[in-house]
């Protein structure tokens, strides 16, 4: 296979403690990596790099692994602006503007949702994102939730049903029935789609115990169980989420010091979702408290197009350094690294030999500008499974 070293680069955060300064982040200065097919094989010093058959000079900027975007929503049709714009006049966020996009959803030709998919990831990955997840829960019928299942399998293997969005318009006076019908044949069609199974355990969509029978069923049907979880006020979804060995608990905005201690005393991953909280005005997630109290904490987009339309990490990097307590370096692992372990994948989110060649050159000397010029396009160029997928910017880097 060919063999690439990406050299001279300034700051290489491998995210391997065994490497660099033996912190979190394994950060090598003055470093190259080396790329052979799909995996990274070699990272170390620039002067020390073996002999390639390719040769890229990173000119001083600093390299990090792709970004790992461990929720979103992508399969859908539709606006919400008057949504959006109402909101921002002073009208609350809850669960019901879903069914907005609902109705667009049904409507949508899978040619249109498959459309839709393709470009947000293309913005994505223009952004520094090489690995996402995304669900269905648009449709909200047998047929419509396994069409969007199957759109988004085309896309990414990381496919996650959320028939169990809210209870669909169409069973709005028989939830139980709902129920039902989420645990049995939409469960039967969707399954061969999907890796992971979702639910939104919160008021105005689903109870605790409804939520337990929905991931249940699901994990019996050999899919991985995710949850929704307090988001919008206390309830049982974390300690759901940590009870069933899901991968991750998202949102976390609303927890008691027994969901800390649950969460830093399992495998789930507190995915915190900064986008929803800039777009709905609601009270940001407390990550320092997370940290401090030993979770495992992710930073994902939760791109959707009524309450977190944005399809960019480091945006959602600079928001949880100003307004969640993060430091950047804490940041940009827990969007990388941090979206690998909500996946509960080890080949993503860290550039150490033996990981997929997943990496992103910034226009920068430092991950911090991440944070430290939040909105700026620091994306030179993106690597994914060994091939350049965005090409160099035009423009030099004036260091």
């Amino acid at each position: 296979m060919t063999t690439t070293a990406i050299t001279h680069i300034s700051a290489l955060v491998t995210n391997d403690p065994s490497l660099g300064d033996s912190s979190p982040l394994g950060l090598i200065r003055d470093a190259a990596v080396v790329i052979e097919g799909d995996r990274v094989v070699w990272t170390g010093a620039s002067s020390k790099a073996p002999a390639t058959d390719n040769a890229v000079d990173a000119g001083g900027r600093a390299v990090i692994p792709g970004f790992v975007d461990s929720h979103s929503h992508l399969v859908f049709a539709g606006d919400r602006t008057e949504e959006f714009n109402a909101r921002m006049s002073g009208r609350a966020y809850s669960a019901g503007g879903i069914r907005t996009t609902v109705a667009a959803t049904r409507a949508a030709t899978d040619e249109q949702l498959s459309a839709n998919v393709a470009r947000y990831l293309a913005e994505a990955l223009r952004q520094g994102t090489t690995t996402f997840e995304t669900k269905s829960g648009y449709g909200l019928t047998v047929e419509d939730e396994a069409r969007a299942l199957r759109i988004a399998a085309r896309h990414t293997d990381e496919v996650t049903f959320l028939g169990a969005h809210i209870v669909s318009p169409d069973y709005a006076d028989d939830p139980a029935g709902y129920v039902d019908l989420v645990t049995g044949p939409m469960l039967d069609a969707c399954a061969p789609y999907a890796r992971w199974i979702d639910v939104f355990c919160e008021r105005g969509a689903f109870d605790g115990d409804q939520a337990r029978t929905i991931l249940t069923a699901g994990r019996a049907r050999g899919l991985h169980p995710r949850v929704h979880a307090n988001q919008l006020g206390h309830g049982p979804g974390v300690q759901l989420a940590v009870e069933l060995d899901a991968a991750s608990a998202d949102h976390c905005t609303h927890l008691t010091d027994a969901d800390v201690d649950a969460l830093a005393q399992s495998a789930t991953v507190a995915t915190l979702l900064p986008g929803a909280e800039f777009s709905t005005r609601a009270a940001w997630p407390d990550a320092r408290r997370l940290l401090d109290g030993g979770a495992t904490v992710a930073l994902s987009t939760d791109c959707n197009p009524g309450s977190s339309f944005t399809s960019s990490l480091p945006f959602c990097i600079a928001l949880a350094v100003r307004d969640m307590g993060m430091t950047p370096d804490e940041a940009l692992w827990s969007a990388t690294a941090g979206g690998a372990a909500a996946l509960r994948r080890d080949d993503i989110g860290r550039l150490a030999p033996g990981a997929r060649a997943d990496l992103v050159v910034l226009d920068a000397p430092s991950h911090v500008h991440l944070a430290y010029r939040p909105g700026v396009p620091l994306v030179h160029e993106v690597w994914r499974a060994g091939e350049r997928v965005v090409a160099p910017r035009s423009a030099p880097y004036g260091g």
